[in-house]
């Protein structure tokens, strides 16, 4: 737990996310409403990270599987490691992004690589697995074509996210009491605005288990260590 966990609270979002962002875009971006975000796995919109930001007068983009709405540029589009960087060119996202906010619940490590790899990011937002403790690095197997079955086999722990997000000189910064989302910064704009923020990248501190119940995957599935998907190209 650190600060920003007293900023939590829900106005679009699922649980606390919304305070949380105010806090941060608050503090690094200031007043400013021309600030661009992206989202994906947003289902119709109406509930995501993103809509506080969309509302205050940002732009961006949102995709989703399932989900178009034109007027709000969502999108509808089926997300993998190898076609989010075209969709991001298709759509016209800039190379450099205010607000990322990552969450299709499951491949969220591998296509959230290939975009760090390509893309600037000022604050992450992603999905963690809860299940997985904060001293296990676990990256769920790659499948192109893999849909969440309710289990708790989805996506990354914490501690993975964290390496992968420290590679792209991103801290860690907090995560939803929920143990749902966790935030990074961009390294340059934490040691210039976040400077009384405790525990950064300090997984342990910041971890919060998912306050909730999933089935166990049945299938005993394997997984990786980030470093190993990492190497999956």
């Amino acid at each position: 737990m650190n600060e920003l966990n007293i900023h939590e609270r829900k106005k679009y979002s699922q649980f606390g996310e919304d305070g949380i962002t105010l806090k941060l875009c608050g503090d690094i971006f200031g007043e400013s409403k021309d600030g661009y975000y992206v989202e994906f796995g947003v289902q119709d919109g109406s509930q995501c990270n993103t809509r506080i930001l969309r509302e205050s007068g940002w732009g961006g983009l949102m995709l989703d599987s399932g989900y178009e709405n034109l007027p709000i540029n969502l999108r509808k589009e089926f997300i993998t490691k190898d076609n989010i960087v075209d969709l991001f060119k298709k759509y016209e996202v800039p190379n450099h992004i205010n607000f990322l906010s990552v969450d299709i619940d499951g491949n969220d490590f591998y296509v959230l690589h290939k975009i760090l790899k390509q893309y600037t990011v000022d604050v992450l937002v992603c999905e963690y697995n809860g299940f997985i403790g904060p001293d296990t690095d676990a990256v769920i197997e790659y499948d192109e074509h893999f849909r969440w079955d309710t289990t708790d086999y989805f996506g990354a722990s914490l501690l993975a996210f964290t390496r992968l997000a420290n590679k792209f000189e991103l801290d860690l910064v907090g995560a939803t009491c929920m143990g749902l989302n966790a935030y990074f910064v961009k390294k340059e704009l934490t040691e210039k605005h976040l400077t009384k923020l405790s525990h950064i990248n300090n997984v342990t501190e910041i971890f919060y288990p998912f306050n909730g119940g999933r089935p166990k995957d049945k299938k005993n599935r394997k997984y990786l260590t980030s470093e190993e998907a990492m190497r999956i190209d």
